[in-house]
């Protein structure tokens, strides 16, 4: 009679679905509301989500690194272009745009530490400031596209610096192909300010899942990867700025 008990036992659990299986044992265990019915543990949850946001990460470094190649690759061939128009450029600008990211990726760490601390308001005050900083930055470099638009310059046949913008610069008469130079400028700069437009846009949904409590010690994974994210965003300007603004 015992044996026959066991077997009836046994053969009701193997007509339960593996999931529903789970999720009957993730009820009787007290389920975490976080935790995805596809992983055993937080640990796995935000483990999975680390590496997949690694391999993100990775294929933005192969992107820009494409567009580090092309710049050597020009720079190489044609160094008086590049010595002549990025004299048009407003270092003191991009100096500002490179202190105001770096500032940015200081509260983003403290954010994400506010996260693992459950320390809300932390969070919240830290995020909203990362989010100034972020509209700081788009906000100067509007100012700088719209200067270079004003003076001519510009890629391929729009290029056509004005007398002013040529005093200003305290140059000469542009060399030949000297629109190439902006040509990388406006697409490398273009494609930085959409990942800091992206960023801006996770960086928002994390706030606002923050303000309602979402994270805890266990759970901050979200708030973790948005961080990494950002401080690769910031690492790429911070790149850029001197092979842009600085390097004669």
């Amino acid at each position: 009679m015992s044996e026959h008990g066991t077997i009836a036992t046994t053969s009701s659990s193997a007509a339960i679905p593996g999931e529903t299986l789970g999720h009957a044992r993730h009820e009787g265990a007290g389920h975490d509301p976080h935790l995805a019915h596809h992983f055993d543990s937080p640990e796995q949850q935000f483990d999975s989500g680390k590496l997949g946001m690694w391999v993100f990460l990775a294929q933005e470094v192969l992107f820009f690194g494409g567009l580090f190649c092309a710049y050597a690759v020009y720079r190489a061939n044609h160094p008086e272009i590049f010595e002549y128009a990025h004299r048009f450029l407003d270092t003191r600008l991009g100096a500002i745009n490179t202190g105001v990211l770096i500032f940015s990726s200081l509260t983003m760490a403290l954010a994400v530490r506010s996260a693992q601390l459950e320390r809300r308001r932390a969070l919240v005050a830290n995020l909203l400031v990362t989010l100034a900083c972020a509209a700081v930055f788009l906000a100067i470099k509007y100012v700088e596209y719209s200067h270079k638009i004003h003076e001519g310059l510009l890629w391929g046949a729009h290029f056509n610096p004005s007398a002013h913008a040529i005093e200003a610069a305290g140059v000469g008469p542009a060399p030949a192909n000297a629109h190439v130079f902006f040509a990388i400028y406006f697409f490398m700069t273009g494609v930085h300010a959409l990942h800091i437009v992206a960023g801006m846009i996770v960086i928002a949904w994390v706030l606002r899942r923050a303000w309602k409590g979402h994270f805890t010690s266990r759970y901050f994974g979200p708030v973790d990867n948005v961080g990494l994210y950002w401080h690769l965003v910031d690492l790429i300007w911070i790149y850029l700025f001197p092979l842009l603004y600085l390097i004669r």
